[in-house]
């Protein structure tokens, strides 16, 4: 299904806004029956402070702190959460992502998982490993 920009119009102040393709997908995803009745600061207004029932700073009004910057891997300007520290490199979220090693801990998980299933049901070898882990202990 494809949906199109539509031009609504306020319930509270009359004003004018567009209900976009976007928003229209998270309503048919959602399954909502009705267009929205408010624009965004109408809405807003009318929920008050009752959108303020988290913690952290979002929750208290406070915005967070985007810096624009350059990859120090591939050089593409990239926005970061946080003010560079000089001398320290910022990646973008694609270098992030491949310089991100898992930890050795999920690599043993992984690996000893592995072996399980190799060596026959999951089952079988938690038992196998139980006793194992209780004859080392005596």
């Amino acid at each position: 299904m494809e949906f199109a920009d539509r031009l609504l119009t306020c319930a509270d102040c009359g004003g004018e806004f567009i209900f976009t393709a976007g928003e229209q997908l998270f309503f048919f995803d959602k399954q909502f029956k009705n267009d929205p009745k408010r624009c965004k600061p109408c809405k807003s207004r009318r929920t008050g402070a009752g959108a303020h029932t988290g913690t952290g700073p979002a929750a208290a009004g406070l915005s967070r702190t985007e810096t624009r910057t350059e990859c120090s891997e591939c050089g593409v300007e990239t926005t970061v959460p946080f003010k560079p520290t000089q001398g320290r490199p910022v990646l973008c979220r694609q270098c992030f992502q491949q310089k991100r090693v898992p930890t050795t801990d999920a690599l043993v998980t992984a690996a000893a998982t592995a072996e399980m299933v190799a060596a026959g049901s999951l089952g079988e070898q938690a038992a196998v490993s139980a006793a194992s882990a209780k004859a080392q202990q005596a």
